[in-house]
């Protein structure tokens, strides 16, 4: 996950994963997936050791933007370079950090909207990010169970 700079015209300083809009060039949401990752966090095409599946599709804040996450396994490179545009923090949580309830905080947004949220020393995971967050952490609970 990144922590966006705080003076970005979109959500600025909230902690995402990386991505982005579908570039003409990009074959589709996978690809955009991959060349974001390159483009925010160093991380190359050949990190990526499998593409996984997806989740569900997310619509954010702006209902004009629909987010597909792809979900990868991947071989860490040594070094994650943020790139300062976009990127003002690497976070990588562990997933059992992640599995602690004790760390979730959830409340209503607005009318009818339960919104999720997760603090870490750099910022809160919430909104949309955090939706996906909780979606991928249901997949770990079913293989322990």
């Amino acid at each position: 996950m990144t922590r966006r700079p705080v003076d970005m015209r979109s959500h600025p300083g909230d902690v995402v994963f990386p991505g982005g809009m579908i570039d003409p060039a990009d074959a589709g949401p996978v690809d955009t997936a991959l060349r974001e990752a390159a483009e925010e966090v160093g991380l190359g095409r050949d990190d990526v050791v499998q593409i996984l599946g997806g989740l569900t599709p997310v619509h954010t804040r702006s209902v004009t933007m629909r987010i597909v996450p792809v979900v990868a396994r991947v071989h860490r490179p040594a070094t994650l370079v943020a790139q300062p545009e976009e990127v003002s923090a690497i976070l990588e949580p562990s997933i059992d950090e992640l599995l602690d309830d004790d760390r979730w905080q959830s409340r209503f947004w607005g009318p009818g909207r339960h919104m999720w949220f997760y603090q870490f020393p750099e910022g809160v995971l919430w909104g949309a990010t955090a939706m996906m967050v909780r979606e991928l952490l249901g997949y770990f609970r079913r293989d322990v169970a």
